[in-house]
């Protein structure tokens, strides 16, 4: 059962709770620490973007493409649509010869509302490329490209190349195919559920990418060190995941995925961590994350005080008074 994560105050008194389950994985898939269930079955949400991109490396595309690592950065990202974010993505379908049009990733502005705000005061509208999941969808279209597969229904879970994911997905993540539950995800492409244990089993492993079958370890060797090289590219300007990247110069990789999801997977020592907040809470799972790290010895000092912001936040009425807190109340059940 979920445990207490985090509580919101306004003055003295918690006005608002929230729930989760954490579990924190050792090199051998040992459960090292946990909070709530360790196994608790939920959707990974863009947590899977990082495997799913796994595919474009794998299929051949992304040689034949020569796509740069800061392309492959944006295909495992939940970008906030910026300038740099869309001339990425607008370069990975270039280089294959493809139209935005083709993009299905539903029509968006920026997820960062102060982007969005200023996006709408421009007169933008929304629009499938300014979806945090373009990144994605556009490597997903190269392959097909490269594959010579059908662009239209690339969504589709029967298409081969959401089964080629699927398999990978489920290896990488050592769960059974027929266990996944498979649903719909924000941006139309099929989303995945399965525990938070395989969640973090899986991020473990791609830090780790020894860990992995054989097949699979170049690819995710890439996909690690393209994520810290352009940690810019993962999420954006004033994003966690970003942040965490960049503060930590090379030794894990963190994503976040939507209704509360965040896993981390760290290269020394040897961790893979998962989390979920129950109710989905907006930014709730980066201080749930923040306190699991800090719990673990895992940040030194100066990687810290980068990233503190995120562990504590005020809580400000519309006139910007701090009239609480936010902040994590839990302590890791260590093993």
């Amino acid at each position: 059962m979920s445990e207490v994560l985090i509580h919101k105050t306004r003055g003295r008194v918690v006005e608002c709770i929230h729930r989760g389950d954490v579990v924190v994985l050792g090199q051998a898939g040992q459960i090292v620490a946990s909070n709530g269930d360790p196994h608790k079955y939920t959707f990974m949400r863009s947590s899977a973007k990082p495997i799913q991109a796994l595919n474009v490396l794998l299929s051949g595309a992304a040689g034949h493409y020569r796509i740069s690592p800061q392309e492959l950065a944006i295909m495992c990202a939940s970008h906030y649509a910026e300038a740099m974010h869309l001339d990425t993505v607008r370069s990975i379908l270039a280089k294959a010869g493809l139209s935005e049009a083709l993009l299905q990733s539903g029509k968006a502005l920026s997820i960062k509302p102060e982007i969005a705000f200023q996006q709408a005061a421009e007169g933008i509208k929304p629009d499938p490329i300014h979806s945090d999941c373009s990144g994605k969808h556009s490597g997903m279209l190269m392959t097909c490209k490269h594959l010579g597969l059908p662009l239209e229904n690339y969504l589709d879970p029967e298409h081969p190349v959401q089964k080629q994911i699927f398999s990978i997905f489920s290896e990488v993540c050592a769960y059974p195919g027929e266990e996944i539950g498979v649903g719909m995800d924000g941006c139309n492409v099929p989303v995945f559920a399965l525990p938070i244990y395989h969640m973090a089993l899986a991020y473990l492993r791609m830090a780790n990418p020894e860990l992995l079958p054989e097949k699979y370890q170049a690819a995710a060797t890439r996909v690690f060190e393209a994520m810290n090289a352009h940690p810019e590219m993962v999420g954006g300007t004033g994003s966690f995941c970003t942040a965490l990247m960049r503060a930590t110069k090379g030794r894990m990789i963190g994503k976040v995925g939507a209704q509360g999801v965040y896993c981390i997977g760290v290269k020394e020592p040897k961790l893979g961590i998962a989390l979920k907040i129950e109710d989905g809470g907006v930014g709730m799972a980066q201080m749930a994350a923040m306190q699991v790290l800090s719990n673990l010895k895992l940040l030194t000092e100066s990687e810290y005080e980068a990233l503190r912001s995120f562990h504590h936040q005020p809580n400000l009425n519309d006139d910007k008074h701090v009239v609480g807190q936010i902040r994590p109340v839990f302590s890791l059940d260590l093993k």
